[in-house]
């Protein structure tokens, strides 16, 4: 009964606005307080917020969102862009194709999707207003492209979903690249349909030579160095998941500073904006840490799981419906807050229903990856639609095609589990 009391008040709070981490700390610590007593609960409130914050596990995630934050305010990624316009930017819709390619390569060299949609906003988009292109098709094509830095490694929930499940991160970060590049073709594939269906919501652009597609090339070789040290360290063993996140911020530091045109205002810029996330994603972590002792104590998640099990019902209509349940969630709450707010629960339901933990890492990714771009959080859309001065109706009317693939990309997903778990395999 406490439970559940507890449960409908969180809910409450998050419905009436809120702060997640704030509301987790509370009920957990009301439940704690109920359950075992004042002692108790001071005992679990003086020492979680330490021991949760100095995981070692967790000093990736500054570090990986420090990385994401100087390259987006460098130039490395405006090279990007530019050496993928010079080679497909005269087709039809070449340059939405541009920004897709451009935002799979900040995707290999980041794990913050916020921060991709907020760089390829300024770089993409006055280059689509400029020919014509449609504006909520532009404002989609920005926002679903920063979507995909959620599942290609490095990637932040990845990370979460590793440290809170004790799952591998490096067999995440491998079982990822098959879907995310799966992902991004269902986009390209969105894109060339929308285009062939409407024309004239992607005029064509000018055709470059060859010398020029030849010359931007070299442009984009700091991103390759950078992505050989963070992904090629982790791939070989030479350096460890944790290990790989110091790299590649001191990689994207002084790549960007020496080569990048980052100066001191960006770095100001990225270091706060590092503080400010992380503060976040830490406060939301530690609050579910001590909901998390509540829920140990009254064995909530051990109930669920067998009052599932005795359910009528095959594992894989279960399967979807926590599927379907996270898609809804994805409407409201931030990404990062739903793996911590429900891992504890789905976790042990999910593996006592026998599938494969990387696999489902993979898919719950992909479906809180639809959220940044589902009114009315859409978090990915309000970036995009800030950093252009653009109307958020129009931005949240061009995403909707986009999430017909992802849900094609979960579908496979589902009937091919191969597609996450082949690269694992091999490791």
């Amino acid at each position: 009964m406490i439970a559940a009391v507890i449960m409908c008040l969180l809910i409450s709070l998050i419905v009436l606005g809120m702060p997640i981490a704030f509301t987790l700390a509370f009920c957990g610590a009301l439940g704690l307080y109920l359950e075992v007593g004042l002692p108790s609960m001071f005992s679990v409130l003086q020492t979680t917020p330490y021991r949760t914050a100095a995981s070692f596990l967790l000093s990736t995630v500054p570090l990986f969102i420090l990385m994401a934050e100087l390259l987006a305010r460098g130039d490395i990624v405006q090279k990007l862009y530019r050496a993928c316009y010079l080679w497909v930017g005269h087709i039809r819709g070449g340059l939405a194709l541009a920004a897709i390619a451009a935002s799979v390569g900040f995707a290999v060299l980041s794990g913050s999707s916020t921060a991709a949609a907020a760089a390829m906003s300024r770089i993409s988009m006055p280059e689509m207003r400029r020919y014509g292109y449609s504006e909520s098709f532009a404002l989609g094509v920005i926002a679903v492209g920063g979507t995909l830095s959620i599942m290609i490694p490095p990637s932040l929930p990845l990370i979460i979903y590793g440290v809170l499940t004790e799952t591998s991160i490096g067999r995440l970060f491998l079982a990822g690249i098959l879907p995310g590049a799966l992902t991004a073709l269902s986009y390209v594939v969105t894109i060339i349909v929308q285009v062939k269906r409407n024309p004239d919501i992607a005029p064509p652009t000018e055709k470059h030579s060859w010398s020029d597609r030849l010359s931007s090339l070299p442009g984009t070789s700091p991103a390759i160095v950078l992505v050989f040290l963070v992904l090629g360290g982790i791939y070989s063993g030479a350096i460890t998941a944790t290990e790989a996140a110091a790299v590649g911020a001191a990689g994207a530091f002084f790549i960007s500073f020496i080569v990048g045109g980052l100066r001191w205002k960006g770095i100001k810029e990225a270091f706060s904006a590092t503080l400010t996330t992380t503060s976040m994603i830490f406060a939301i972590i530690i609050g579910a840490m001590i909901f998390g002792y509540f829920l140990a104590i009254t064995q909530v998640p051990q109930a669920l799981v067998v009052w599932v099990g005795e359910l009528p019902l095959p594992s894989w209509i279960i399967l979807l419906i926590i599927i379907l349940l996270y898609l809804v969630l994805g409407f409201f709450i931030d990404q990062i807050a739903i793996l911590i707010l429900t891992l504890p629960l789905i976790f042990p339901l999910v593996l006592s229903l026998g599938y494969d933990p990387i696999w489902f890492g993979i898919i719950l990714t992909k479906t809180v990856e639809m959220g940044l771009v589902t009114p009315p959080l859409g978090l990915n859309v309000f970036v995009a639609c800030g950093a252009t001065n653009a109307r958020v109706e129009d931005g949240f009317r061009g995403v909707g095609p986009f999430l017909l693939g992802d849900l094609v990309v979960i579908i496979l997903l589902i009937v091919f589990p191969s597609i996450a778990t082949f690269l694992p395999s091999l490791m």
